[in-house]
């Protein structure tokens, strides 16, 4: 029994020695590469530089303000990945604002100049002929694919110069197809099924197994993109902010340190404090910290001073998770128990507690998640993922490596309490 414990403490203790190096270094094996955690972790505007600007929609009192919102946020979003702005941030904020940020810019005139520049929308015949153009489309939104009314489609309405070219093309190229393409990208490329007179029309997604919820996102998205030749709505700047990469290396760093720092000073003060226990602590924080990292980097969390806030924070949590628990050990200790009996016992009684404190907190996290924007859901999201690590830790992590040092059968108490 000594034998297997020691030997899958030092299993663990190698593990996470390999993962941290993993984590800092990254690996490659022929063509397979596993990045180093902290290059697959994008930095947020405010660690990395860049532009934040604010627009405001001059006019809410529009039919369909709120289609025609997410049509902008979409059309501004296309513009910025088809200039090689791929990691800008296009969010609706409030009611009448979009935020715009992008890292690695210097020039607030250069943002301004991608936003105000219209995007060229193009219907294109197979042998890439421009049959007419985006300005010449009156109008376009979601329909019914048919009676039905299971699938969802796209209207649209041309002038009438558009009418006549697309009328031509539409019966010259019958059972082919006719391509849709935004700043020179292909959006779609619907199959002409019908002559199509009159300047009015339908754009069937061809997908008949597509689920109802699907064939809705799939319609409204290429219908805004469709009207986005210009912007749905007409908004103005309302303020433009450059933020220094200077700073954001300068934060990046203190806060690294600082962590590093905090990490140390905790993990001695748990040895000190708690002495064999300490150890199962030690390994369970280490753990904690590995997960928090790597599910960050597997998701595609963006990192912000506000994140890193979170981060710490549920450090601090975690820590006080295993304070608890070893308390209620060490209560148990002193009835009388043995160290695998306490073990039980005492996390029995403060599981809940630990629980509790974790669940409110995660409660609060969630709601600032769905509800907050910008930097506030960035805390909400890292402090999230903390607490979920915690929880993991604390209840299965620590609990496991507690019952593996008292399986050492240490006989003097004193390396289990004071």
């Amino acid at each position: 029994m000594k034998v297997k414990s020691l030997v899958k403490l030092g299993i663990v203790a190698l593990l996470i020695v390999i993962v941290a190096f993993l984590a800092l270094n990254g690996l490659q094996v022929g063509k397979y590469i596993l990045k180093p955690v902290g290059s697959a972790i994008s930095l947020g505007l405010d660690l990395r530089g860049g532009v934040s600007t604010e627009y405001r929609a001059t006019d809410t009192t529009m039919e369909n303000y709120d289609f025609l919102l997410e049509g902008t946020v979409s059309a501004l979003r296309s513009r910025l990945t088809n200039s090689g702005f791929t990691e800008a941030n296009v969010a609706i904020q409030g009611t009448d604002r979009i935020l715009v940020e992008i890292p690695d810019v210097d020039d607030p005139e250069e943002v301004a100049e991608i936003i105000g520049t219209p995007a060229h929308l193009e219907f294109r015949d197979p042998n890439g002929n421009v049959v007419f153009e985006g300005n010449e489309i009156e109008e376009a939104g979601v329909t019914w694919q048919d009676e039905n009314q299971v699938l969802y489609a796209v209207s649209f309405r041309l002038n009438s110069e558009a009418s006549k070219k697309f009328e031509d093309a539409t019966r010259e190229f019958l059972g082919q197809s006719i391509s849709i393409y935004l700043d020179d990208e292909m959006i779609s490329a619907p199959t002409v099924q019908s002559v199509i007179a009159g300047g009015s029309g339908i754009i069937t997604n061809g997908d008949s197994s597509v689920s109802q919820q699907e064939s809705w996102d799939w319609a409204s998205n290429l219908a805004m993109l469709i009207q986005s030749g210009a912007l749905p709505l007409d908004i103005e700047e309302v303020e433009t902010r450059a933020i220094s990469a200077t700073l954001g290396i300068e934060a990046i760093d203190g806060a690294v340190i600082a962590g590093i720092v905090g990490l140390i000073i905790i993990l001695l003060f748990m040895l000190v404090m708690y002495r064999l226990p300490g150890v199962a602590a030690d390994l369970a924080l280490l753990i904690y910290v590995l997960i928090v990292f790597y599910v960050m980097a597997i998701i595609g969390v963006q990192l912000t001073l506000q994140g890193i806030a979170g981060i710490l924070l549920g450090i601090g949590m975690a820590v006080d998770a295993n304070v608890v628990i070893f308390e209620r050990f060490r209560e148990e200790l002193k009835e009388g128990r043995t160290p695998v009996n306490a073990v039980k016992f005492g996390f029995r009684n403060a599981g809940r507690a630990v629980a509790d404190s974790n669940i409110t907190t995660l409660i609060a996290a969630i709601v600032l998640m769905i509800f907050g924007t910008g930097t506030i859901k960035g805390f909400a999201t890292t402090l999230t993922i903390s607490v979920l690590a915690s929880l993991f830790t604390a209840v299965l992590v620590t609990r496991w490596l507690l019952l593996l040092i008292c399986k050492l059968d240490v006989r003097n108490r004193a390396l289990y309490t004071r």
